[in-house]
């Protein structure tokens, strides 16, 4: 895909997260990696709902800026979790507000993580990790995701938001979206003693299709 093509997917799956109430005002950023090792990520303090293609950072693979506006913030966490994941060619981070949700809970902050409740979620997001709150732009957050050693797709940011890395920017905003779903259903079902997927059934999952 071309540099313009990347940019111009950017923006269309960046105003349908917002259209769609995924998020709001300028909150989430979206990169991507491009061929020469560089990125193109949302600017700062940008909405995702009214992207411009040319106004899109452009960086070098060592995250300098070369082309566009000021880059978001959040440029510690997507590096962090380039860095651990090596095929990962997207990362969207949102703060959606399920997936923020389940964050303050207690059995999910203390330890705990997202049952396997669906087979997609199984399938594109596998078990996301919960990472502790951390000050947006904080460069500690990347020290935690890379404590993480690339075994995680998507991270749940307690009390912030998810940030979730794909092959290609459609996994990562799929796998994002199913997140969110699966946060909702949770918190739907809390306390109603639900039947989640079983171990067997995980790995039967894992078996057929792989795992993100």
């Amino acid at each position: 895909m071309s540099e313009a093509d990347l940019r111009d997917a950017i923006c269309r799956y960046g105003r349908s997260l917002f259209e769609r109430g995924l998020t709001s005002g300028s909150t989430g950023n979206i990169s991507v990696r491009t061929d020469d090792g560089g990125w193109l990520v949302t600017p700062t303090n940008a909405s995702l709902g009214f992207l411009d293609p040319a106004r899109l950072s452009k960086l070098d693979s060592n995250g300098r800026l070369l082309d566009g506006d000021a880059p978001t913030k959040e440029i510690p966490l997507h590096s962090a979790l380039y860095e651990t994941r090596s095929n990962a060619r997207a990362i969207v981070h949102l703060h959606s507000t399920h997936s923020v949700g389940v964050t303050m809970l207690p059995e999910i902050q203390d330890g705990g993580h997202l049952p396997p409740m669906t087979p997609y979620f199984v399938m594109k997001c596998g078990t996301p990790a919960i990472v502790p709150y951390y000050r947006p732009g904080d460069p500690k957050v990347a020290d935690a995701i890379r404590g993480l050693a690339g075994k995680h797709s998507a991270v749940l940011l307690s009390n912030h938001g998810p940030v979730v890395a794909g092959k290609t920017l459609e996994a990562a905003v799929f796998a994002t979206e199913e997140l969110e779903e699966t946060a909702k259903l949770y918190l739907l079902l809390r306390g109603l003693n639900p039947r989640f997927l079983s171990p067997e059934q995980v790995q039967d999952l894992y078996d057929h299709f792989g795992n993100e």
